[in-house]
């Protein structure tokens, strides 16, 4: 009787075992599969949005963009302090771009990457193309996203904001200086 309880207790222990052995194998195959599309995605430079045209401009002009660190935590800030009237902040800045870029292909791919609904608000290019400026926006309820490229000698910035004009403007007001009516009377 011994040896029955003693091969049964061996049997159970080895199901906890199998059981506890599935539990970590199960969710690194789930991570896989959640993390794995995304690389795939990003290494080609597919992705859309803002990361998917950073991840473009660097592969195609064999440049790295400068990520700020800590933008999470930025964006949550100006988000609080504005009452949600800034948010969503994104920033990327290449710095020493030597590159040269021809405006009409750079606008065709940040159009092709932001996707459906986003319309070009400002297109400028100098004759030599050094200096080139692209500002989009996009209707989001209540909300204005805005995408801003910037190609400024050697520094191209790119910034994506979503902006809630009414909460921005109260914002605005609320630090407006009140005596600027004795400004008008040459006083300070």
């Amino acid at each position: 009787m011994g040896s029955t309880q003693t091969g049964s207790g061996h049997v159970q222990n080895r199901r906890i075992l199998n059981r506890h052995f599935w539990i970590p194998v199960g969710c690194a195959a789930l991570c896989v599969l959640l993390v794995a599309p995304w690389w795939v995605v990003r290494a080609a430079g597919g992705g859309g949005g803002f990361d998917g045209i950073v991840s473009s401009i660097e592969s195609r002009y064999h440049q790295h963009a400068m990520r700020i660190p800590l933008m999470g935590l930025g964006s949550f800030v100006a988000s609080a302090v504005t009452h949600g009237g800034v948010d969503g902040v994104h920033v990327a800045e290449f710095e020493h771009f030597s590159a040269p870029v021809d405006g009409d292909d750079l606008n065709r791919m940040v159009e092709e990457k932001l996707g459906q609904g986003w319309e070009r608000m400002i297109r400028e290019t100098s004759r030599h193309g050094g200096e080139q400026s692209l500002i989009f926006s996009h209707v989001e309820g209540k909300r204005m996203g805005l995408f801003i490229l910037d190609l400024d000698g050697t520094d191209l910035d790119v910034v994506q904001v979503s902006v809630d004009p009414d909460r921005l403007n109260e914002t605005i007001l609320k630090y407006k200086h009140h005596d600027h009516g004795d400004d008008e009377h040459g006083t300070d």
